[in-house]
C-alpha cells in the first residue's frame, strides 16, 4: 500500500512502531498528505494538506487521526514542507484549461471535455456528504466553436404543400426552416444556435408555397484547416483546390432532409453576407391552365405593373411591421410551359451522367401507362395548354405576387379591363384596397434569388443523386395523375337530359366591378387606429 501510494507522488509514513503488531495487521492504518488542486493557485504559496487515513479495506477517512486511536498525525517538518512546493510547482504546470488559438488568431480559452466533482450537503438529521459528477458532453453548441468553420450559402428546394411555410417563427410545424435545422444539428454540422450561426433567409414564403431558389445563410462546420479571410468576392473566399477538400454539404444534407426538400448547392460567402439584404432580386413564377382566359390581355394587363409603383392595393398590409408600399418590378412575362420539353431534358441528362437504368425506369413506366412515351403526354395536355406567369422584382410585399395573379385573372376572365391596373396603383385616387380574394397558394414557386458574386457549387456525386432523386419525385406525381384520370374516365357518363340542362344554363355568380367593391381601411386609418393618442 506505501508503495503505491508513494508512486503516486504522496508523502508517506507510518505508525506501526507505536501499535501493537495485532493492531497493525488489523488496521493497516496509512496517513499521507494530498494537496487539492482546486485550492491551489500560481500566484499562491499557501498550501492546503489534508491528512486521510486508509483502513486495510482501502476506504479513505477524511481525518487527521486513525480509527481507533486518539493520536495526532506528525507535525510539519521542513522535509515535507520542501515536498510540498515541489508538488505545488508540478501542478500549477497541469491545468484543465487551456489557451489555444483560433484559426483567425485570436485566443480562446477552451474547456477540454472533462469530468468534475465536487461534495454537496443534504440537510437533515444525518447529514450526509455525497460525490456529485458533472460530465461536460463531447458535443457542446457553447464550446465548438473553436472548431473551424465557414459561412456558407445554401440553395434549397422544397415543395411546399405540406409545410405551414418556411419561417418557423409562426409556432406551426412542419415548416421549412425547422426541418433544415433539424438536419443540421442531426450532422453535427450547425456551429452554435440560430442566432450565434448568423443565420438570414432571402424570402420568407407562405404557406403551400415552393421553392427551386430559395437561398439561406449561415456558420456550419469546416474540414479545412485555417480560418478563411473575410473577401469581397466569394470567388476570392477560397481557392478551387479547397472545395474538394471540404465537406459535401449538399450530399450529406440531402441524406437526412425529407423528400420534399432538397440542397441544391452551396457557395462560401463573405461574414458580412445577408441572404435578405444582399439580394439583388427574386424572381417568382406562378403556373395556371390557359382554359378561356385571355392571354393576350392578361400580358398588356402585366406589362403595367413593370417599374417603380406603390403597391399597397396589391398586398396584405402590414401597418405596424410596414411603412412603405413601393417597390420595383423589373420584369414581367407570360409564356406556356411544355411539360414534355422538360421531362425529355431531363431524361437526356440522366443519360449524359451515364445512368442508363434511370432512363429505362423512366421510359418503361410511361409505355406501361399508355403504350409510348411521348403518346401519354400529349394526349393529357392537348387542347389545355400550361402557362407560366414569370415576375421578377427586387423585393416584394406579403401576398403581393398572388394579388396581382388574382387581378390578373379577372382580367383574363373579361371580368374587368386592363385600366384596373393604372387605377389600383393610383393610391392617390384609390387610397383603400377593393376586397377580392387572391390566388391560390399551390402553384406558386419562388424560382430564383439573384445575388453578386455568389456561384453555387454541387459535387459530381450529391448531384447525381439529386437528379435521380427529382425524376423519382416526378414519376411518382406522374402516378398520382394517371390516377386521377383513371378515376375521371370511369366516371358514370351523365345523360342527355342532364348535359342539356347544363349546357350553357348554369348560372354564374354576378361579377362586381373591384372598383365598385368595398374596401379594406387605408394606411392611414390602420396607424391611426394603432395610435389613438396621436
Amino acid at each position: 500500500m506505501r508503495a503505491v501510494l508513494k508512486s503516486l507522488g504522496f508523502e508517506t509514513k507510518t505508525q506501526s512502531a507505536e501499535f501493537g503488531a495485532d493492531q497493525e495487521e488489523q488496521h493497516d492504518n496509512v496517513l499521507f498528505e494530498t494537496i487539492d488542486p482546486h485550492q491551489t493557485s500560481s500566484s499562491s504559496t499557501s498550501v492546503n494538506i489534508n491528512t486521510v487515513s486508509i483502513t486495510s479495506r482501502g476506504v479513505p477517512t477524511k481525518s487527521g487521526i486513525s480509527r481507533g486511536f486518539n493520536r495526532p498525525v506528525w507535525n510539519f517538518n521542513q522535509e515535507l514542507e520542501a515536498e510540498n512546493v515541489k508538488l505545488l510547482s508540478q501542478l500549477t504546470n497541469c491545468c484543465c484549461n487551456e489557451k489555444e488559438k483560433m484559426v483567425d488568431g485570436s485566443a480562446v480559452t477552451v474547456s477540454r471535455p472533462v469530468e468534475k466533482s465536487r461534495e454537496s450537503k443534504s440537510s437533515g438529521s444525518n447529514t450526509t456528504k455525497k460525490k456529485v459528477q458533472e460530465k461536460i458532453s463531447g458535443y457542446n453548441a457553447s464550446i465548438v466553436n473553436y472548431q473551424c468553420k465557414r459561412y456558407v450559402a445554401l440553395k434549397i428546394m422544397y415543395f411546399g404543400q405540406r409545410f405551414y411555410g418556411f419561417a418557423s417563427e409562426a409556432q406551426m410545424d412542419p415548416t421549412v426552416e425547422s426541418e433544415i435545422f433539424g438536419a443540421l444539428e442531426k450532422t453535427r454540422l450547425l456551429v452554435g444556435d440560430k442566432k450565434e450561426s448568423q443565420y438570414s433567409r432571402c424570402g420568407r414564403t407562405d404557406k403551400g408555397v415552393s421553392s427551386v431558389g430559395q437561398v439561406i445563410a449561415l456558420f456550419v462546420r469546416s474540414k479545412l484547416k485555417g480560418t478563411l479571410p473575410n473577401h469581397e468576392k466569394s470567388s476570392e473566399f477560397v481557392s478551387k483546390e479547397q472545395y474538394e477538400g471540404e465537406i459535401d454539404y449538399v450530399r450529406v444534407l440531402n441524406r437526412v432532409l425529407p423528400s420534399d426538400i432538397r440542397v441544391l448547392g452551396w457557395c462560401p460567402v463573405p461574414v458580412g453576407f445577408s441572404a435578405r439584404f444582399s439580394c439583388l432580386s427574386r424572381e417568382y413564377k406562378y403556373f395556371f391552365w390557359e382554359e378561356n382566359l385571355n392571354i393576350s390581355a392578361m400580358e398588356n394587363a402585366g406589362k403595367r405593373l413593370i417599374g417603380e409603383h406603390d403597391f399597397r392595393n396589391f398586398c396584405k398590409m402590414d401597418a405596424v411591421n410596414v411603412h412603405n408600399y413601393r417597390r420595383h418590378i423589373s420584369s414581367f412575362a407570360v409564356s406556356p410551359y411544355d411539360v414534355r420539353l422538360t421531362l425529355t431534358m431531363m431524361v437526356v441528362e440522366l443519360d449524359y451522367n451515364n445512368k442508363e437504368q434511370s432512363v429505362m425506369l423512366i421510359l418503361e413506366h410511361e409505355m406501361q401507362i399508355c403504350g409510348e412515351p411521348c403518346d401519354f403526354l400529349h394526349n393529357w395536355f392537348d387542347g389545355n395548354q400550361l402557362w407560366a406567369f414569370e415576375i421578377k422584382g427586387s423585393a416584394f410585399l406579403w401576398h403581393q405576387v398572388r394579388c396581382m395573379v388574382a387581378v390578373l385573372f379577372l382580367i383574363g376572365q373579361g371580368f374587368e379591363s386592363p385600366d384596373v391596373i393604372d387605377a389600383l396603383l393610383d393610391t392617390t385616387k384609390t387610397p383603400r384596397k377593393p376586397q377580392y380574394i387572391m390566388a391560390s397558394e399551390i402553384p406558386l414557386v419562388l424560382q430564383s434569388c439573384e445575388f453578386q458574386d455568389v456561384k453555387f457549387i454541387c459535387s459530381s456525386d450529391a448531384g447525381l443523386a439529386l437528379r435521380v432523386h427529382l425524376a423519382k419525385e416526378c414519376q411518382t406525381f406522374q402516378l398520382q395523375a394517371a390516377i386521377f384520370k383513371e378515376a375521371l374516365l370511369s366516371c358514370v357518363p351523365m345523360t342527355n337530359d342532364q348535359s342539356s340542362l347544363n349546357n350553357g344554363k348554369m348560372k354564374k355568380a354576378a361579377h362586381v366591378p373591384l372598383m365598385s367593391r368595398p374596401t379594406e381601411p387605408s394606411y392611414a386609418e390602420r396607424r391611426a387606429k394603432l395610435n389613438p393618442a396621436a
